[in-house]
């Protein structure tokens, strides 16, 4: 082994929302720490997300007037996650999550607040509860100096004007600009702020959602001095005796050995990119794409499974899926927008497969919509499923990453993203699909549409599913008939946002063995962690949630100086 060229406390690998929870506490707690993350950027997947962390009985809710218990939160987990494994994760999740968060509130810069009226996703279940999820407080990424710089942008579709984010209460008042004083002056507002802003930023500075929570932790390792090394790469862990004790990694043209007194984290993201993890453990039907970052390409679980970590493979699903559509920018990159909550369950569209038939109620949560797709799919990876609507739809609501109100929609017609069509015949022969059973689809759904109904699938029947839908529209939030000419398909594709087969842990986030014992000196969080939720998703954020409470327990328990010097026990997993 080669000498230590330098030594830490800690070592993270990985700057996610994982990853920097973890040196944020351990910083907090007087260790030093250093973070490496494999691109130019912090951030990760949750730089790019909706940002929503779930965590039942958290103390934000009760400063918001909301009612919630442990006990209600698992008399719901029994019926949306019923599977054994991992239970005893659950209720460490349950019973730390809470104060992971007035603790993080307490002592770093991370500040969240309940989204009162988003319910979870199966309402109608025992213990069920809205105001759950958590969303982090806008933030202003001028705090962060010239260090805004390393914080991953968020995807440009889920921005305006080439780079304005917008808190999603303030999409209503952009919307009604015009229309009444209120919503205009606000409106005004914001995008005189944002003129201003890029003045001095080539993107917006007002962070809101993944973004936000994002540049919340990393202030928060700024202010404590962390340091990240960034653009390396992890290429072994350093085992000495029974544990890790640091790492290998390449950074420029040599190795180097950092040492670790206490331990390693292990934060990389998960394997969403590493084609044959995905092949392994994926179902053909979800093919090769991903919303999640280029970046998490499996290197956490290769580096922890060569010092003998084991992984839970035991999971109903290997992934969280969205459905999402694909596109060309103007750069010549791929781009892939996941279609979450913006537009499936607003009244007026349905979702058909290759056969031009529905095949599911299209305002489920965004796991359900492709679960039902890789059912529909019967096992073949390129199957397509379509978005159809017509022109007051796509006016009103957007689809994919064309906003409402878009009047020029031939850009997105030349590159064949969008299908437009006169008729409901064309658009079927455009989309390969035979006429004949599209325009009965359509028929069919819209004779009960007309009334609000959805005999077919139950479209809004439930809290979460009118959430999502538009509360302005009677008498169904989720259901309007397809009637006005032109008309339009755009393609969706299964998508994961995140894998949920990753290294078993205990219930102080310590790798285990596959004998259950804990390998001293390793832990690991976020996405490189098998989820507490098997493949289930519950609610939204139920990635997030786990990533900082467990973020936060290894953080803590690496503080406590026992990880090194514990000798390895059996626990049950």
């Amino acid at each position: 082994m080669m000498p230590a060229h330098e030594t830490y406390d800690v070592i993270v690998i990985g700057a996610g929302a994982g990853g920097m929870t973890a040196a944020a506490v351990a910083a907090t707690e007087g260790l030093r720490v250093l973070v490496i993350e494999k691109t130019a950027f912090v951030g990760g997947t949750t730089a790019w997300s909706d940002g929503m962390v779930w965590i039942p009985a958290n103390p934000k809710m009760k400063e918001a007037g909301l009612s919630d218990s442990i006990t209600d939160a698992v008399r719901y987990l029994s019926s949306t996650v019923p599977e054994p494994t991992n239970a005893g994760l659950r209720a460490a999740f349950l019973a730390r999550g809470p104060e992971a968060v007035a603790w993080l509130e307490a002592n770093t810069e991370v500040r969240l607040q309940p989204v009162k009226a988003y319910p979870d996703h199966y309402p109608e279940l025992l213990g069920a509860r809205s105001g759950r999820v958590l969303e982090p407080v806008v933030f202003d990424g001028t705090r962060l100096g010239a260090h805004f710089a390393r914080l991953r942008a968020p995807m440009p579709e889920l921005t305006i004007f080439r780079g304005m984010m917008v808190d999603r209460r303030d999409i209503l008042h952009l919307r009604g600009a015009g229309k009444s004083l209120r919503p205009t002056l606000r409106a005004a507002r914001l995008l005189s702020g944002y003129a201003l802003q890029r003045l001095r930023s080539p993107r917006g500075t007002t962070l809101h959602l993944g973004n936000a929570l994002a540049a919340r932790l990393y202030a928060s390792l700024l202010t404590r001095r962390v340091e990240i090394l960034f653009s390396a790469d992890v290429e072994d862990l350093s085992v000495q005796g029974d544990g890790v004790r640091g790492v290998v990694i390449r950074h420029g043209a040599r190795d180097r050995w950092i040492a670790a007194r206490r331990g390693v984290v292990v934060a990389t993201g998960g394997f969403s990119h590493d084609a044959t993890l995905r092949k392994r453990f994926f179902p053909p039907a979800a093919g090769f794409v991903s919303a999640t970052n280029t970046s998490a390409t499996g290197d956490g679980l290769r580096l922890a499974t060569a010092v003998g970590a084991a992984l839970n493979v035991d999971a109903t699903s290997p992934a969280y899926w969205v459905p999402v559509s694909l596109f060309r920018r103007a750069d010549g990159s791929r781009g892939v927008f996941p279609h979450t909550i913006t537009e499936r369950a607003k009244p007026g569209v349905i979702a058909v497969n290759a056969a031009g038939r529905r095949f599911v109620n299209e305002a489920l949560s965004y796991h359900e919509f492709v679960l039902a797709m890789l059912r529909d799919g019967s096992g073949e990876p390129d199957r397509p499923f379509y978005l159809v609507c017509d022109r007051q739809f796509l006016w009103t609501y957007g689809l994919g990453r064309i906003k409402p109100f878009t009047r020029n929609l031939r850009r997105y017609v030349a590159k064949g993203e969008l299908i437009e069509a006169p008729d409901i015949a064309q658009l079927a022969a455009k989309t390969g699909i035979k006429p004949s059973v599209l325009a009965a689809t359509i028929a069919s759904y819209n004779s009960d549409a007309k009334e609000g109904r959805d005999p077919e699938f139950g479209r809004g029947s439930t809290l979460y599913q009118r959430h999502l839908g538009d509360i302005s529209h009677k008498p169904n939030p989720c259901v309007a008939p397809i009637l006005g000419a032109p008309f339009f398909a755009l393609r969706i594709y299964p998508a994961d946002l995140g894998t949920a087969i990753g290294m078993k842990v205990d219930a102080q986030a310590r790798v285990l063995r596959q004998d259950g014992t804990p390998i001293a000196g390793l832990y690991a969080c976020g996405n490189d962690m098998g989820s507490i939720m098997n493949g289930n998703q519950p609610a939204p954020g139920i990635m997030l949630g786990p990533a900082l409470t467990f973020g936060y327990i290894a953080g803590r328990h690496l503080a406590e100086g026992v990880a090194a010097a514990t000798s390895p026990t059996k626990v049950s997993v």
